[in-house]
């Protein structure tokens, strides 16, 4: 799919220019996660930009991860929720944009406050049940780092959510083998993920190319075939941190570190420009 490739290109040229802009922001991940909220937001999920917080009938997105905002901002924008030009003010002073996604500034496209590691899977729970009990057939996502999985509280929503029988939901996890203090397996193995969220009683789908869109988009649509039979779903999805630029691809490093001149033009020159940017 040709032009969820562009879309995507372009997603990472705004997010190395806005982490740039602010010198400040987590690029690793956003480049790393670009082809999925493009496959997800641009073809698999049904949203309104024109943005209902109570998104009755629609399918809904949390970002559990909230440090990787530079691409859950440029996907929204470049959606329709808000003018790109705003990319521009990210963690600006009284900018909308905050370094990690928050309610209070009424972002169109942002449900809850993210960052605290560990919650997302949670409110994505709530928001399904809610769903469910309103008889609505509509699907909640969720993206979850690697790392995350550290946090208890991660487990806990895992084994609420197959009691429950919260089919409804899929959560991604994006396994990319990195956080911000090294590898996972150097700072806290991850053991065999697909054996233990297949213990807690979900659906385990793998994908294994987590940077091809169209494989991204195929496995998204694959996953909704299990909707309504019983049990929550989750896509282990494998990816490389820093995807599209070469000096940062399969590095810990970028985690959380801003390029500089030099490196922002070397980034941009990798990366087409597709859409115009802001």
């Amino acid at each position: 799919m040709a032009e969820l490739s562009a879309i995507a290109s372009q997603i990472r040229r705004d997010i190395v220019r806005m982490v740039h802009g602010a010198s400040s922001g987590h690029p690793g991940g956003s480049l790393g996660c670009a082809d999925f909220l493009t496959a997800l937001y641009f073809k698999v999920m049904k949203h309104d930009p024109s943005f209902n917080m109570d998104a009755t009938n629609e399918d809904v997105f949390f970002l559990s991860n909230g440090h990787i905002s530079p691409l859950f901002y440029s996907t929204l924008a470049r959606s329709g929720y808000f003018d790109i030009k705003e990319l521009a003010t990210f963690r600006r002073l009284n900018t909308r944009l905050q370094g990690h996604p928050a309610t209070h500034e009424h972002l169109p496209g942002v449900r809850i406050a993210s960052g605290s590691l560990g919650q997302g899977m949670s409110a994505a729970i709530g928001a399904a049940l809610t769903k469910k009990l309103n008889k609505e057939s509509a699907v909640v996502y969720s993206l979850h780092g690697d790392g995350e999985l550290q946090e208890g509280q991660i487990w806990e929503a895992a084994m609420f959510a197959a009691h429950h029988q919260v089919d409804n939901l899929i959560s991604t996890v994006d396994w990319n083998g990195q956080q911000i203090d090294g590898p996972t397996k150097k700072v806290m193995s991850l053991g065999d993920l697909p054996a233990k969220f297949a213990a807690f009683g979900w659906e385990v789908i793998q994908l294994e190319k987590g940077n091809d869109v169209d494989e991204v988009v195929k496995t998204l649509e694959y996953a909704k075939t299990f909707v309504g039979k019983g049990k929550p779903i989750v896509i282990l999805m494998k990816t490389e941190m820093g995807k599209g630029i070469d000096f940062m691809e399969g590095s810990h490093e970028w985690h959380g570190i801003a390029p500089n001149d030099e490196q922002l033009a070397k980034a941009l020159a990798q990366l087409p420009e597709t859409l115009g940017d802001y």
